[in-house]
C-alpha cells in the first residue's frame, strides 16, 4: 500500500483543501504515511498571499530533493494558492502541479473529529490591491447550497461540535442553483439543523455585512460569539488605495449595529502597516480607531510587496524598521493588554 505526507501552509481554506485531498487519495488506496520519509507521495499545499510564505516552500523544495536522492521514486505535487510567476518557478521542483478546485466536493477526512471545516465558496472578486488570492485561487464560485448542507449535516453525524463556513469573503456567497439563497439565508439553514454543534464565520467583508445577517446571527444560539472582521487601515485614503469600499465611518457604524444586537460579541480584526504611501498620520488614524473600538484581539501584518498585485507598482516607501515599530505599537496597545 502506497503512503502518503501532506505539508500544509496558510490559512483554514488551506487546511479543508487539505482534508479533502487526503480523502481523495484514502479512495485511491493510499495510506497516510507516519512521517515524511516513509511517504511514496508528498503532497505540498502552499500559500501564495505574502512572498515570505512562498520563501517558506523555496526552502522546502531543498529538503525535498535531497529526499528525493535516497528515494528517487517518490513523487512531489504542489497544490494550494498559486499565482502564475510563481507556478512557473515550481514547476521544475515538483512532478505535478494540482488545481485548488479539483477536489472541492470531495468530502473531507477530518483532521480532528470536533471540528468541521466547510468551503462555501473558492476564490475572491474584490481585488484588494495587495492581495493574490484573486489570481491564485481564480473568480468567486460559489457551492451549492445542497452540498453544504449534506457535508454540514455528515459532519454533525461523525461528531463534529464546530462548522466553520469558509470562504475568502463568505458573505459574497450566492448559490449558483438558486440565487434567493445568500449568505445569511444559508446561514439560517445552517444554524437550524438539529445537533449539539456551534458555527464559525471565516470571514466576512464589511463591505456587504447586512443588518439581516446581524439579525441572523444574533438570533441563532448556534453561532458562535466570536466576528473576525477585516478592517486593514483607520484611514479611508488609504482604504480607498487598498481598494477596499468601505469607510472608518461606515465601519464604525457596523461595528455598533453589531454590538447593539450582539453585546457579548468578541470583536477582531486584521491589520496592514507601512502600507506603500502610510504616513505617520494616517497611521495614526488607525491607532485612534483602535482605541475607540476596543477589539479584543487584532492580527497586525507588516506590509510586504506581492508581484501580481496593483499593489506592487506602487512605491514600498515605508522602511522595514518602521513597520515594525508601528507593528509593535498596535500590538502592544491590542494584543499585549488582553494577555493581562
Amino acid at each position: 500500500m502506497k503512503k502518503y505526507f501532506i505539508i500544509t501552509y496558510g490559512c483554514q481554506m488551506n487546511e479543508a483543501d487539505s482534508e479533502r485531498i487526503a480523502a481523495s487519495l484514502e479512495k485511491k488506496g493510499y495510506k497516510l504515511a507516519s512521517e515524511i520519509e516513509s511517504a511514496d507521495l508528498i503532497v505540498v499545499n502552499m500559500c501564495s498571499i505574502r512572498q515570505t510564505a512562498v520563501d517558506r516552500i523555496w526552502g522546502k523544495t531543498k529538503e525535498l530533493a535531497k529526499l528525493k536522492i535516497k528515494k528517487p521514486k517518490i513523487k512531489t505535487v504542489l497544490t494550494g494558492c498559486i499565482v502564475k510567476s510563481d507556478k512557473n518557478k515550481f514547476t521544475k521542483c515538483f512532478d505535478e502541479i494540482w488545481q485548488n478546485k479539483d477536489y472541492l466536493e470531495t468530502f473531507p477526512k477530518c483532521r480532528e473529529k470536533t471540528v468541521g471545516f466547510v468551503p462555501i465558496s473558492n476564490g475572491c472578486n474584490n481585488f484588494c490591491t495587495y492581495c493574490v488570492v484573486p489570481y491564485a485561487r481564480g473568480s468567486l464560485t460559489c457551492r451549492n447550497s445542497k452540498k453544504i448542507i449534506n457535508e454540514t449535516k455528515l459532519l454533525i453525524k461523525n461528531g463534529a461540535k464546530e462548522i466553520w463556513l469558509l470562504g475568502q469573503n463568505v458573505n459574497d456567497y450566492i448559490c449558483p442553483k438558486n440565487p434567493k439563497i445568500k449568505f445569511p439565508e444559508l446561514l439560517k439553514i445552517v444554524g437550524d439543523l438539529p445537533g449539539d454543534f456551534q458555527i464559525r464565520l471565516m470571514s466576512p467583508n464589511p463591505k456587504n455585512f447586512t443588518d439581516k445577517l446581524i439579525e441572523i446571527m444574533a438570533s441563532s444560539k448556534k453561532i458562535a460569539r466570536f466576528l473576525n472582521l477585516p478592517v486593514q487601515s483607520g484611514d479611508n485614503e488609504i482604504l480607498k488605495r487598498m481598494n477596499r469600499p468601505y469607510t472608518i465611518e461606515q465601519y464604525k457604524n457596523l461595528v455598533r449595529k453589531i454590538k447593539e444586537k450582539i453585546p457579548d460579541i468578541n470583536l477582531t480584526t486584521d491589520v496592514i502597516v507601512g502600507f506603500p504611501g502610510e504616513t505617520k498620520k494616517q497611521f495614526q488614524n488607525t491607532i485612534k480607531l483602535f482605541k475607540e473600538i476596543k477589539f479584543n484581539l487584532v492580527y497586525v501584518s507588516k506590509y510586504s510587496k506581492r508581484s501580481g498585485t496593483a499593489a506592487f507598482l506602487k512605491k514600498d516607501n515605508v522602511s522595514l524598521e518602521e513597520k515594525k515599530r508601528r507593528w509593535q505599537i498596535l500590538n502592544k496597545l491590542v494584543n499585549e493588554k488582553e494577555k493581562q
